[in-house]
């Protein structure tokens, strides 16, 4: 059984064997925690991920997918690359948010990577409500058939923390 803990502060400060970002499609860097992953892990990220692009992803990530490359500069062997949905009043898309932690922990296993540290994907700028993304993070990963040992969620706020707190116990 995975062991899932809770972590209140910045992903790129974590150590664990993958680390997951939050991710745009063009795999490119972005804003919020996709910036700051770039950012932290320097410019090897940003080099894998053109080299997926010109191989196999030249129309970028898929929304629900997850793929890796280097973690550079970070205290991490891999990062785990995953696009969110963006939050939909009229579309439920709940399954394409809980494919990014399957797929993430799919990609982790397959790696090798016995400790995962995950940001709450999509509740950023993608607009989903928090207590929802607790909820589909927290059962995904508990419902996961997985060699990964340990899941940590990195929550950047305290109200993240709380809405993760409120799921996990």
């Amino acid at each position: 059984m995975t062991a899932v803990e809770l972590v209140q502060g910045d992903i790129t400060h974590e150590s664990a064997d993958a680390i997951v970002n939050a991710a745009n499609s063009s795999l490119l860097g972005g804003g919020g925690v996709d910036g700051a992953i770039h950012r932290r892990g320097g410019p090897a990220i940003l080099e894998d991920c053109r080299r997926l692009r010109a191989a196999h992803l030249g129309k970028g990530l898929p929304t629900g997918q997850a793929v890796a490359t280097t973690a550079g500069d970070l205290d991490a062997r891999w990062v785990i690359h995953t696009v969110g949905p963006v939050f939909s009043t009229t579309e439920d898309r709940s399954g394409l948010l809980a494919s990014c932690y399957r797929e993430s922990l799919r990609v982790a296993a397959e790696l090798g990577a016995r400790t995962v540290a995950f940001p709450a994907i999509s509740t950023g700028v993608y607009g989903w409500p928090m207590d929802d993304g607790a909820r589909i993070a927290v059962g995904t990963v508990r419902a996961a058939d997985t060699t990964v040992e340990e899941v940590r969620f990195v929550l950047f706020d305290e109200r993240a923390y709380e809405a993760f707190a409120a799921r996990l116990h």
